[in-house]
């Protein structure tokens, strides 16, 4: 294996930097080169591609989001993107992907892994925590973390004018987050 690439797909989670700038470091560490794919399945569909080192990835720990951007890409359903897709990656010339994301991104590298010669793993990041298999995704802390803060700031309020608030988490499908902030 001689290069990696690396892509954030769906849903931006905190800690997606954290996970770039890791990956970047190790494979460097072990003479591997890494391409960052944007916005998600789109970049690999339109080989929207930049090349990471660690300089690219240094003082980025801090930031929000993603640096390699992310989209949902309903195109990615179609045999035919991903078909493209795959061969964009054989172009480039990489011989493993890591897909940073949740279950709808997932699915995505799974159907990918079929078309590819490429290795494809997933690392787990959603604030959702939805992904089976894995205890805790990254993100899924901050977001449980932020709620908890928000809503100690509300409950203030509340007392303060003696009302009831109902205060609503994210969390698509999934009652993780409603379930640790109570």
């Amino acid at each position: 294996m001689e290069r990696i690439g690396v892509v954030t797909s769906g849903g931006d989670a905190p800690g997606m930097n954290a996970a770039i700038r890791a990956i970047v470091r190790v494979a460097h560490s072990r003479g591997l080169r890494v391409l960052g794919f944007e916005r998600g399945y789109e970049g690999l569909i339109r080989n929207s591609v930049r090349p990471l080192d660690p300089r690219s990835v240094g003082g980025i720990l801090h930031l929000g989001g993603t640096i390699l951007r992310s989209a949902r890409c309903p195109e990615f359903l179609e045999d035919e993107c991903i078909r493209r897709a795959a061969e964009n990656l054989a172009a480039d010339g990489v011989d493993g992907l890591i897909v940073i994301g949740g279950d709808g991104s997932f699915q995505g590298a799974l159907r990918l892994s079929g078309m590819c010669e490429a290795a494809v793993v997933g690392v787990p990041a959603t604030i959702d925590n939805d992904v089976f298999g894995a205890e805790e995704t990254i993100g899924f802390d901050t977001a449980v973390n932020t709620a908890v803060s928000q809503i100690d700031k509300i409950r203030d309020t509340a007392v303060s004018f003696e009302r009831t608030f109902v205060v609503e988490v994210m969390g698509r499908k999934r009652g993780f987050i409603a379930l640790s902030v109570g």
